[in-house]
C-alpha cells in the first residue's frame, strides 16, 4: 500500500477534496464551489444534493490530479462544516428540507424562549455550549416543527438527523452506516460531552425523537466503505472530525495546553485541556477536541465570527482595496500617530461576548483617516478579538506551564504584517507551520493513521514542522493603550454596553 490518503473538506463556500501521499504531501487537489441560499435575512441553507454532487467531482478531479484510481486509496478521512443541520428520508435517502447552516440565525426567538425558561444552564451544564441558534438541535426542532409531517414521521424512525459528516457518510456507504464522530455529535446542543451518549432530557425539551439520531464514534473508526460503484473502488471511511477540531489535530496541538487558531471568513480557537472538560466562567464554549481508542480529550473553544471577512468587505463592500493581499502593505503604510478602531460586529459579536444585536463600528476618524488606517484596522481587529478569546482561556484554564505559543492557519495567515501584529498584541509566540492545509491534514492523518499507513500520534506530533515564529516586538506601554482603546470601543459596540 502506497500510503494515499483522501481528505473530503466540505466547507461553508466550497468542498475540497485532497489526495495525500504517503509522505503526507499533497498529491491532488479537487475544489468546487456551490450555492449559498438566503430565503430570509437572516437565513442561511444549502442543497444538500448540490453538496453531494459537489464531493462526487471533487474526489474524481483529486483523483485526477493525483494520477492513481481509487483503489490506491488506504483510507479516506472527512471533515466538514460544523452545526448545519439535514433531514433525509431512511428509505429513499432523500432531503426533507434544504440544510440549515451554522450561521443561520431563525432560531433566535426559540433560543431567548428558552433562557427565559431559565434552561441555559442545563444545556451548558450537559453540552458545554450556550444557547444560540449557532448550534444543531434548535435549527433540527426548527426543520422538524416546519416541515409537515416531519416530527411523527421522525418519532416512527423514518427521518435520519445528521450534521453533514453524516449525511455524507451515509450516501458514500450506499445508505449503510448511519453514523456521526464525538466532535461533530459534541456542537448539536443534545450531546452530553461528560457521558459521551445523546441526552433524553434535552432531547425531550426540543421535542426531538432519538429515534432518528446517528450511532457516535470516536474520530479514528470504521465509519463504513464506499460504494464502489461511486469511485470504482471500496474505499474504508476511517477518520472523521469537525473542522475546528480537525484543524486542531492537524496542527499536533495532542497535549494540554496547546492552541491553535484558525483564521478564514471567521475565526476559531481551540486550547486542549486534555481530559479537563473545563467549565468556562467567561462565556467560551467547553467542546470535545476529538475522541481516540474510547478517551475524550476536551477542549476550550472561542468563536469569532468575522476575521477574513472584514478584509472582503474592505474589498468588497467599501472598494478602497482591489485584492486581499494588498491589506497588509497597507497596514504598513497606516499613520502611527492615529488609533482607528473597527469593531466588526456584521452579525453580532461571538466569544466572549456572544451579543446578536450587535453591530458593526468603527471609532477613531479623522480627516486624515484613509485606506491605510481602515486596512490597519480591520487586521488588528482581528488580532484584538484573539486576545480577548486568549484572556478568557487563562482565566478559565490555569493549568498552563511555561508561555503561551499560538499555532495558526487559515488564509490570513500569509500576511506577515499580520502575524507580527497578533504576535505584538497578545505578548506571545506564533507559529506559522509549512503546511497550512491543517484541516484537511488532521482528517486525512485520521483516517490514515487508523488503515496503518500513517505515522501514530506522537510520530504525526514530531512531524509537524513550523515555517516561521512571530516573536513579540511592540513594547508594554504601546501595547496596553492600544487594548485599552480596542476595550473602550467594544463596550461602546456592545447593545448593554
Amino acid at each position: 500500500m502506497a500510503g494515499y490518503v483522501l481528505a473530503i473538506d466540505q466547507g461553508t463556500t466550497s468542498t475540497r477534496a485532497i489526495v495525500f501521499d504517503g509522505e503526507m504531501k499533497i498529491a491532488g487537489i479537487g475544489q468546487k464551489e456551490f450555492t449559498q441560499i438566503f430565503p430570509k435575512p437572516g437565513w442561511v441553507e444549502h442543497d444538500p444534493e448540490e453538496i453531494w454532487e459537489s464531493v462526487l467531482w471533487t474526489v474524481r478531479q483529486a483523483l485526477k490530479e493525483a494520477r492513481i484510481e481509487a483503489s490506491g486509496l488506504a483510507a479516506i478521512g472527512i471533515t466538514n462544516q460544523r452545526e448545519t443541520v439535514v433531514v433525509w428520508e431512511r428509505e429513499t435517502g432523500k432531503p426533507i428540507h434544504n440544510a440549515i447552516v451554522w450561521q443561520d440565525r431563525r432560531t433566535a426567538a426559540y433560543c431567548d424562549k428558552l433562557k427565559r425558561q431559565g434552561l441555559e444552564k442545563l444545556f451548558n451544564r450537559r453540552t458545554g455550549l450556550l444557547l444560540d441558534p449557532y448550534f444543531s438541535g434548535t435549527k433540527l426542532s426548527w426543520m422538524l416543527a416546519n416541515v409537515k409531517g416531519a416530527r411523527a414521521r421522525a418519532a416512527r424512525g423514518e427521518l435520519c438527523f445528521g450534521t453533514i459528516d453524516t449525511f455524507l457518510i451515509w450516501r458514500l456507504t450506499g445508505g449503510k452506516s448511519f453514523v456521526t464522530d464525538a466532535t461533530n455529535a459534541s456542537r448539536t446542543l443534545i450531546y452530553n460531552i461528560a457521558d459521551n451518549r445523546w441526552d433524553e432530557d434535552l432531547l425531550e425539551t426540543l421535542r426531538i425523537p432519538a429515534a432518528m439520531l446517528p450511532e457516535v464514534k470516536d474520530c479514528a473508526d470504521d465509519f463504513g466503505t464506499t460504494d464502489e460503484s461511486l469511485f470504482g473502488a471500496a474505499i474504508p471511511i476511517l477518520g472523521v472530525a469537525g473542522d475546528q477540531q480537525a484543524a486542531t489535530i492537524g496542527q499536533a496541538c495532542f497535549e494540554p495546553g496547546m492552541l491553535k487558531s484558525t483564521y478564514g471568513t471567521g475565526c476559531f480557537a481551540v486550547l486542549n485541556t486534555g481530559k479537563d472538560m473545563c467549565r468556562s466562567k467567561n462565556r467560551l464554549l467547553t467542546t470535545i477536541a476529538y475522541r481516540l481508542n474510547g478517551e475524550t480529550t476536551y477542549a476550550l473553544e472561542g468563536s469569532i465570527f468575522i476575521a477574513g471577512a472584514a478584509v472582503q468587505w474592505l474589498r468588497d463592500g467599501l472598494g478602497i482595496i482591489e485584492r486581499a493581499s494588498r491589506t497588509g502593505e497597507l497596514a504598513e503604510e497606516a499613520d502611527p500617530q492615529q488609533e482607528v478602531y473597527l469593531v466588526p460586529a456584521f452579525t453580532g459579536l461571538g466569544a466572549p461576548h456572544w451579543d446578536a444585536e450587535a453591530r458593526g463600528a468603527m471609532f477613531g476618524l479623522t480627516r486624515a483617516t484613509g485606506p491605510a488606517e481602515f486596512a490597519r484596522a480591520a487586521l488588528e481587529a482581528v488580532c484584538y478579538q484573539t486576545r480577548d478569546l486568549l484572556d478568557a482561556m487563562r482565566k478559565d484554564w490555569r493549568n498552563s506551564n511555561g508561555e503561551t505559543v499560538l499555532r495558526v492557519d487559515g488564509g490570513m495567515v500569509a500576511s506577515d504584517w499580520t502575524m507580527q501584529r497578533l504576535s505584538d498584541l497578545l505578548d506571545a509566540p506564533v507559529d506559522r507551520p509549512t503546511i497550512l492545509e491543517t484541516t484537511a491534514l488532521g482528517a486525512a492523518w485520521l483516517a490514515g493513521s487508523k488503515a496503518g499507513v500513517w505515522p501514530d500520534r506522537k510520530a504525526f506530533a514530531r512531524s509537524w514542522a513550523r515555517q516561521r515564529r512571530f516573536e513579540p516586538k511592540m513594547d508594554e506601554k504601546t501595547r496596553a493603550a492600544k487594548i485599552r482603546g480596542w476595550k473602550d470601543a467594544v463596550k461602546r459596540t456592545l447593545t448593554n454596553g
